[in-house]
């Protein structure tokens, strides 16, 4: 069974690319342009983690994991935090709100898939 990754940012091409290293790597991917966007698809979609952008339109990183987690059925599942931003006052909010893992953007590929796969216990 293929593993669904919620890839959240306003950034068309960081979605494409998000997602087409996800999916060559077997995973299915379903794309949100901001976190109100993600959650309305997280309401139905059920991912199995979801990757989020901080900075968007319409409903920051932060304020979309605070409300993900509000939803019933997404307290295991994990969120991993991408960012140009990589204040640790940032990580600690991310974390409290409910961020599993944090990555750098511009991101590593390979970084990328090892983080999912450890997340997702692959």
């Amino acid at each position: 069974m293929k593993r669904t990754v919620l890839v959240v940012d306003d950034s068309a091409s960081v979605r494409r690319l998000i997602s087409s290293t996800l999916r060559a790597a077997g995973y299915d991917t379903i794309e949100a342009t901001d976190g109100q966007d993600a959650l309305s698809i997280a309401r139905t979609a059920r991912p199995a983690a979801v990757i989020t952008d901080q900075n968007m339109p319409n409903l920051d990183g932060l304020g979309f994991i605070r409300a993900f987690r509000a939803l019933p059925g997404t307290a295991g599942v994990p969120v991993i935090f991408l960012s140009t931003e990589n204040a640790e006052t940032l990580k600690q909010k991310a974390r409290a709100a409910g961020a599993l893992g944090w990555m750098t953007k511009p991101f590593d590929d390979r970084k990328l898939l090892n983080v999912v796969s450890k997340v997702l216990g692959a």
